[in-house]
């Protein structure tokens, strides 16, 4: 571990699994939880996604003091043979859930073309591209989405309906990364109005409104108000398609329904999470090879003009975080390690 800066570390991956880990025990979560969790967690820290890296650990620990998650729970896979996989995970955090789907979701892709996987009954806490990039390594595209708590308006209102409701999308290439993005349909994810609330520094315009729906760049004001969604009627429409596909659909909680049930706890958001897999090969049959030419024909037509692909700048960071560490919040991090060392 060294010294990236007054206020990071560089910390190497294995150490920050490690500590990781050890905080997630501490927390008396089963070890298969702590083995799944700590995955995600690491990748978030890994290529420089502050708000889905190491501070999610806090988010868990809140989830678990909240006295609401099941901390051992074995998920429920059911499968009958169909393109349908439903998956119960009981309460517990939802990674452990998506890690034991998986493979059922990709031999029902690749029998039928296109299959879905809907996680129910989870404790909701990461990014979706870890999942979406897991679904991709099985040579599909995939479309994630899933709900979280009631925090954001709809266009035209101020009273919080949605939940910051990200859609995530991944599209297998030649190398080693596929094409992926992630976004959640709020101006803001909800992660980083937290990182600006710890660090008592202002959001950018137009993320939000008070509680008297007022504008407002103040993070805490705009916790106890409503978020906006990104672009407008545009965003607000994607955010209720999310609500409808991801709660609906599939049996489980709107955002609205998942924070009822917080009922003021602080904790995760608790409901379902709708995964989409395509098998390019089944959907494109004999001209499959001509559909992945005219993907990377597209492709370089964008970077050939000097813009950016998707998580382009996710994955340099994943190459340095990997060569020289990832880099590391100090303060929080101390905070990480007081909790691995209760596990000790």
């Amino acid at each position: 571990m060294n010294t990236a800066s007054s206020d990071t570390l560089r910390v190497p991956l294995d150490e920050l699994g490690e500590q990781i880990r050890a905080a997630l025990r501490s927390l008396g979560l089963g070890e298969a939880h702590v083995q799944a969790m700590a995955r995600v967690i690491v990748a978030g820290q890994r290529d420089a996604c502050q708000s889905h890296g190491i501070y999610r650990v806090l988010t868990c620990a809140q989830t678990v003091h909240a006295g609401k998650v099941d901390l051992q729970a074995e998920p429920v896979v059911e499968s009958d043979g169909s393109a349908v996989v439903r998956v119960d995970a009981r309460r517990a955090f939802s990674p452990l859930a998506f890690e034991r789907s998986l493979p059922v979701l990709a031999e029902a892709a690749h029998r039928h073309g296109v299959a879905a996987l809907a996680i129910r009954h989870c404790f909701h806490f990461s990014a979706l591209w870890p999942e979406i990039e897991a679904v991709v390594a099985h040579g599909l595209a995939a479309l994630a989405l899933t709900p979280s708590h009631a925090w954001v308006a709809p266009a035209g209102g101020h009273r919080p309906v949605f939940g910051t409701n990200p859609v995530a999308f991944g599209w297998p290439r030649p190398g080693p990364y596929p094409l992926v993005f992630d976004f959640a349909t709020s101006a803001i994810a909800r992660g980083d109005l937290e990182l600006h609330r710890r660090t008592g520094t202002p959001l950018p315009s137009g993320c939000g409104v008070d509680a008297d729906g007022h504008p407002s760049i103040d993070p805490v004001a705009i916790a106890g108000g409503a978020m906006h969604t990104f672009g407008g009627h545009k965003g607000s429409a994607l955010a209720m398609m999310v609500e409808l596909m991801g709660g609906a659909l599939i049996g489980d909680w709107t955002s609205r329904e998942s924070l009822d049930f917080d009922q003021g706890a602080g904790a995760a958001p608790c409901h379902g999470e709708l995964i989409l897999a395509f098998d390019p090969a089944r959907l494109g049959g004999a001209d499959a090879a001509d559909g992945a030419r005219r993907a990377e024909e597209m492709f370089g037509a964008i970077t050939v003009q000097g813009a950016r692909l998707p998580s382009q700048r996710r994955f340099e960071a994943r190459e340095r975080s990997l060569r020289e560490g990832a880099t590391v919040p100090s303060g929080l991090y101390r905070e990480i390690l007081a909790m691995a060392a209760a596990d000790a």
